[in-house]
């Protein structure tokens, strides 16, 4: 998502907010008294706007204020949310969602129109909606995204306010865990329109999910109260959760250790051994569906050069990065799809996997050589790479050092998200250290990330060969045959060095043992609805 990681997925943006001081221990509420969650949440949100939005953050807050057709159960697993029941075509092209009777928090009814103008609005050219392209399954939506139709053609229909037609493209079996991704939620058609732009605004903003949006304070705090119109909210435990943009990791332990925070989301690396000796039960370091990489301008020379990119490839010690820099338990990445992924045997992995590393370099340093570097004429190139909090920049400058023992000097260029996102879709970078987080337990989510024309396909990779097999798998039923294809296509990508993958992430975050109701899970996806604080 990446980025939804890192937009995907892996933005770490934002400042520490303070704590509000009256909200202080808030969960340890008398029995009876309001339940309050104090959330640290990684990053300060992109946007609240479910069109706008980019990281994995934004989609932790907005999945708790919205609903689509679909929601994610405790253990990530899509569940009816928006939509009671559905069925399928026998060719996978028509799918019918029937909509439950609710309400949006200002009690209008939420009905099919309100799917229709948010689908049709995502895609208008002018709002540049980051994750437009999510909807390019639907008929006709990549079309009216590029300007080449009208909305009006777009694939989805109600021939009734309380049901919703959606007509693909092409066949799409992850289609009911994509429709829990905020690109496909609805949205109030009657404010959106009434107040343009202002409509996220705290006051404004209406909603249909367990939570309603109630202090938007930027680089402070997000507070959202339960919605006593969600058509569930009998089962929601939690009055009132606050987020906090907690980038600081050190300073986030240090107010969870205080009983500030009942939950973090990523931990202070150096601080890694001091949790497992002293606060064990806190730790979660669980398997997601995220690789990080770095990406390589093959619209740029030296870049376009195979020899180069694999190279650099080479010397990028995973191993080193993942035991003795994060020490996390993150698995080296030598292949493009994280492992686990449904319906994927995967099997590819770079050439070099097993190599011992002293070859590697002795193989990058004789590429480098051949493609005209060395010892007396050393690369000098840029890294781009996001604003990191400070113990995040110690993998870059790892990186940095063991370029250069192939001949290969970098600057490391550091930018606020908006610029870096920015500077990379746009292809202007040498090599920018990315990731991805999957928003649907899909090969095709990562894969799809170097289609040609994606806008997160930031080296400019371009293989006629391997945008066929994406599309021969697009149309394929047999769930085995459709994996095959993808593994294909993803060996292609693999040979041609589009991308130097560097690890899997884990979840790495703090949870109190009297938060229950928290689950791991790939997708890393935790409504707060499904949680509950107990006494303590």
């Amino acid at each position: 998502m990446r980025f939804g990681l890192l937009l995907g997925a892996l933005l770490l943006l934002g400042s520490c907010g303070q704590n509000n001081p009256a909200e202080t221990n808030a969960a340890n509420a008398p029995a009876g008294g309001e339940v309050v969650l104090n959330w640290g949440n990684a990053a300060e949100p992109t946007s609240l706007n479910p069109h706008l939005a980019q990281g994995t953050w934004d989609h932790q807050i907005i999945a708790d204020l919205f609903v689509g057709l679909a929601t994610e159960d405790p253990k990530g697993n899509p569940i009816p949310a928006g939509a009671e029941r559905w069925e399928t075509s026998p060719d996978g092209l028509t799918w019918t969602f029937h909509l439950r009777p609710h309400n949006w928090s200002d009690g209008k009814p939420v009905t099919a129109d309100d799917y229709i103008f948010a689908w049709r609005r995502i895609l208008e050219p002018s709002l540049a909606a980051p994750y437009a392209y999510f909807l390019y399954p639907v008929k006709n939506a990549q079309a009216i995204n590029q300007g080449k139709m009208q909305g009006g053609a777009l694939g989805i229909s109600a021939p009734d306010p309380m049901t919703v037609v959606v007509v693909l493209e092409h066949p799409a079996p992850y289609l009911i865990e994509f429709m829990t991704h905020y690109v496909t939620f609805p949205l109030p058609r009657h404010v959106v329109e009434a107040k343009g732009a202002d409509w996220i605004k705290p006051g404004n903003y209406v909603s249909n999910g367990p939570f309603m949006l109630t202090e938007n304070i930027p680089n402070d705090h997000v507070t959202v109260v339960k919605n006593p119109r969600f058509y569930d909210v009998a089962n929601v435990k939690i009055d009132k959760v606050i987020f906090y943009p907690t980038t600081d990791y050190e300073a986030a332990l240090r107010r969870f250790r205080a009983g500030e925070l009942d939950y973090q989301d990523r931990l202070p690396q150096a601080q890694i051994d001091w949790i497992r000796a002293n606060i064990p039960e806190t730790l979660h370091l669980d398997p997601i569906m995220t690789v990080e990489y770095y990406a390589v301008n093959q619209g740029r020379k030296p870049f376009d050069d195979i020899r180069i990119r694999e190279a650099l490839s080479l010397a990028l010690d995973r191993e080193t990065i993942v035991n003795t820099i994060r020490k996390l338990g993150e698995p080296p990445a030598y292949s493009m799809v994280p492992p686990g992924i449904a319906n994927f045997a995967g099997g590819n992995s770079l050439p070099f996997k097993d190599m011992p590393f002293p070859q590697r370099l002795e193989r990058a340093r004789m590429l480098m050589q051949q493609a005209g570097y060395g010892p007396d004429k050393r690369l000098k190139t840029t890294l781009d790479t996001r604003s990191l909090a400070a113990e995040q920049r110690r993998v870059p400058a790892a990186v940095q050092q063991m370029w250069r023992e192939i001949y290969v000097d970098v600057e490391i260029v550091t930018s606020d998200p908006a610029m870096f996102y920015d500077k990379v879709q746009e292809h202007d970078f040498n090599i920018a250290q990315a990731g991805w987080q999957g928003d649907y337990n899909d090969a095709s989510n990562f894969l799809d990330l170097i289609r040609t024309g994606n806008s997160n396909n930031y080296g400019h990779y371009k293989n006629p060969a391997y945008d066929a097999l994406l599309d021969q798998a697009n149309i394929e039923l047999d769930l085995t045959k459709r994996g095959q294809l993808l593994a294909q296509a993803e060996a292609i990508a693999i040979k041609d060095q589009v991308w130097i993958p560097s690890f899997f992430w884990v979840f790495n975050g703090l949870v109190k043992p009297y938060l229950k109701g928290f689950e791991s899970n790939v997708g890393d996806k935790h409504r707060i609805r499904w949680m509950s604080v107990e006494p303590h």
